[in-house]
């Protein structure tokens, strides 16, 4: 009987998990019938056109939808996190390759042994080509930055077009409304919206997002179940794929282009891959599967069996199909749909660009936790009101919801190659899957998402430059980041301080340990950062208890916490060594004394600890202890390096173009010591000139 029991409680868990998945994981692609047809550019559309249109959503949600997301990428997941950065991990970790590190700092740890080294031996070919190529791992690096950008641009994209398309019903009811009254109610609507993030996503989402997209999905089809019935009960029958074909030998060119609009019906479905990390799979599967599928289904049918009998009415092919005595309602409903949609992708946004953040790979924003149970739950404030500028002047200068679908369609189509391509790669190297599957899988996707992608390209001109424009001025802000930053680091490893140099600057009678107990931040963790040096050589001084401290962001989701502060003694008088270990889903929200506590609680450990290691005078320990102890209560310092780039006349012009962007990014970005929550009067800054 237990065994039952728990079963049963583990299905109901499941159950209330897919019922909340509603709101959260699936918002642009249950609102993607507002805007599908619309922006379908039809010249005089016969039924036949009409069937092939929805015989092409149909086995486009089919095998996009159901196969290979809620099927195949969903088992693709990185210690429970999905997304595009995944996969990327995944790959980097089981290939032990990549920029960053996917190895704890303690050799001995448990971790070491285990899941970081997990595919290491006995790697496939391709593995080893992949460790071997310096091109290919920047390859694959630039694909997954690509992915992360597009899916910004997607937190852009998905606010604007959701919300005009559902506010642009008030135009059927009152056809004198002129489209610039939509656009500004719409921009009205986003402004709010963004002003709301600061209270956290749980709150902006009243609460009852799953109630308003529950009431979307159940609304939808009963009305397209009623339009089947009333204008074309035998709309079935163009779930045939010989439509398909039809389609396409009768419009020929005409028929590809107008996959830029078909494409939008899958829109949304890279956040059920992306999601992972805030439900399990089974949840999003039962939710997909047995909500979101059929609704869609069945509310594209009703729209095709509508337009089959009003062909001419495609501008607006939702509101159109709507029954006069439920508009309304359906109104309401849709713009609530809209705003849910909005969020999650805004949510969405607020943490890629927090996993960039954390990792390195983007300048230092302020990253605020809304929620203390849920660490998925981040806002940033600058992120925000960006993202809130970019939404509205897409509304306002590129009104037309044709031109938006068309930007839309571009974002849509690329994530989705780029997760098939990481997918193959994941089948390939982890999971060994027979070369035929592969080949089975990678064609059939490769070449549909193609043909979407290359049907998209040609709406550059109108509108799908849009996210374009704004991966490449996010992918040349991460790169000149990530450029400065490597600098930095080659200039650190190269004039770094080893121990046998700071044991002699300490033996200089000039230099006097003061009381006190300090961090010193590094960005190094093989030998101290220059700054070090800089320090001793100026202030003839350094803290009788001096611990140097390197936060190291691995390429896993998330570190244990007995493996997060890893301690070590560097062999002289009151000198330790502290690495903070992070991976790209954990919450860097560590507060001042209760970061330091950690700290020292962590040191006292290791002493104690070493104490039994090795054969070790009592009164030692009890002395170093007693040290540490006498320097907490002196008082507690951060110091921290300001440095700086100096360009001399040597270098070329791709140095100088590289290092003075990054040193404006440098000057505008947050400290690194604020995500600590050092308080002020604690903290010293070192400035130090590194030339180039």
């Amino acid at each position: 009987m237990p065994i039952h029991s728990s079963q049963g409680k583990g299905r109901r868990e499941n159950l209330l998990l897919a019922y909340k998945t509603l709101g959260v994981v699936f918002g642009g692609l249950v609102t993607s019938p507002l805007y599908v047809y619309p922006s379908m550019p039809l010249k005089s559309p016969t039924e036949d056109d009409y069937l092939g249109i929805y015989s092409i959503m149909f086995w486009t949600l089919t095998l996009i939808g159901v196969v290979k997301y809620a099927g195949i990428a969903l088992k693709a997941d990185d210690q429970g996190e999905g997304g595009t950065f995944a996969l990327y991990s995944l790959l980097c970790r089981n290939m032990n390759i990549g920029i960053l590190s996917s190895r704890p700092s303690n050799p001995n740890s448990s971790l070491s042994h285990s899941i970081y080294d997990e595919g290491t031996e006995n790697q496939s070919r391709l593995a080893k080509f992949f460790k071997k190529s310096i091109v290919a791992r920047r390859l694959l690096l630039f694909i997954a930055m690509l992915g992360m950008c597009m899916v910004i641009g997607d937190g852009i994209l998905t606010p604007a077009i959701s919300v005009l398309s559902a506010i642009d019903g008030v135009r059927a009811p009152f056809p004198s409304i002129k489209s610039s009254v939509v656009e500004a109610l719409s921009a009205v609507v986003l402004i709010i919206l963004f002003l709301l993030q600061k209270f956290g996503t749980s709150r902006v989402s009243f609460l009852f997002s799953p109630y308003i997209m529950g009431a979307w999905t159940l609304s939808t089809p009963l009305v397209g179940i009623y339009s089947i019935i009333s204008h074309y009960p035998s709309i079935f029958k163009a779930i045939s794929p010989h439509y398909i074909f039809r389609f396409f030998w009768r419009n020929g060119k005409e028929g590809w282009l107008l996959l830029s609009g078909t494409v939008l019906c899958i829109t949304g479905s890279e956040a059920l891959f992306a999601d992972l990390g805030h439900f399990n799979r089974s949840s999003i599967q039962i939710a997909f599967l047995f909500t979101i599928y059929p609704s869609l289904v069945l509310t594209y049918a009703g729209q095709t069996a509508y337009l089959i009998k009003n062909p001419n009415d495609h501008n607006d092919g939702f509101y159109k199909f709507i029954p006069t005595t439920i508009y309304w309602p359906i109104f309401i409903i849709s713009t609530l749909a809209a705003i849910v949609a909005s969020q999650s992708l805004i949510s969405a946004t607020f943490s890629v660009i927090k996993q960039s953040v954390v990792l390195d790979y983007f300048p230092r924003v302020k990253v605020v936790h809304t929620s203390p149970s849920k660490e998925g739950e981040v806002y940033s404030p600058e992120v925000n009101y960006i993202l809130m500028v970019l939404c509205v002047a897409v509304i306002l200068i590129f009104g037309d919801g044709k031109d938006i679908g068309n930007a839309f369609g571009v974002v849509v189509s690329l994530v989705m190659l780029i997760t098939t391509i990481l997918l193959t790669l994941v089948m390939v190297i982890i999971w060994r899957t027979p070369p035929v599957l592969v080949a089975l899988y990678f064609s059939i996707f490769f070449v549909m998402e193609g043909v979407y992608v290359s049907a998209v390209f040609t709406k550059i001109t109108e509108g799908g430059w849009i996210p374009f424009a704004i991966s490449f001025i996010l992918a040349f802000i991460m790169f000149g980041w990530y450029y400065g930053r490597q600098r930095k680091i080659e200039y650190e490893l190269t004039h770094k301080i080893t121990l046998d140099k700071l044991g002699l600057l300490l033996s200089n009678p000039s230099v006097q340990r003061v009381p006190g107990f300090c961090l010193f931040y590094s960005n190094i963790q093989d030998g101290l950062t220059p700054i070090l040096g800089h320090y001793i050589k100026n202030m003839k001084s350094l803290y009788q208890v001096t611990m140097f401290t390197a936060l190291r962001y691995l390429l896993v989701p998330k570190v244990a916490p007995h493996e997060r502060i890893v301690i070590s003694k560097l062999g002289l008088k009151g000198v330790y060594g502290c690495v903070i270990q992070y991976g790209y889903a954990d919450p860097l929200n560590l507060e001042g004394e209760d970061f330091v506590s950690q700290v020292t609680n962590s040191l006292l450990a290791h002493i104690q600890d070493s104490s039994g290691c090795r054969p070790s005078d009592p009164a030692e320990i009890q002395q170093e202890m007693s040290n540490l102890e006498e320097a907490m209560s002196a008082g507690i310092v951060h110091i921290r390096g300001k440095t700086r780039f100096y360009i001399s006349k040597s270098c070329g012009w791709f140095d100088k173009i590289m290092l003075a962007f990054y040193e404006v990014l440098h000057s505008n970005c947050r400290s690194a010591l604020p995500a600590l929550g050092v308080p002020l009067r604690q903290r010293i800054e070192v400035g130090m000139l590194y030339e180039a």
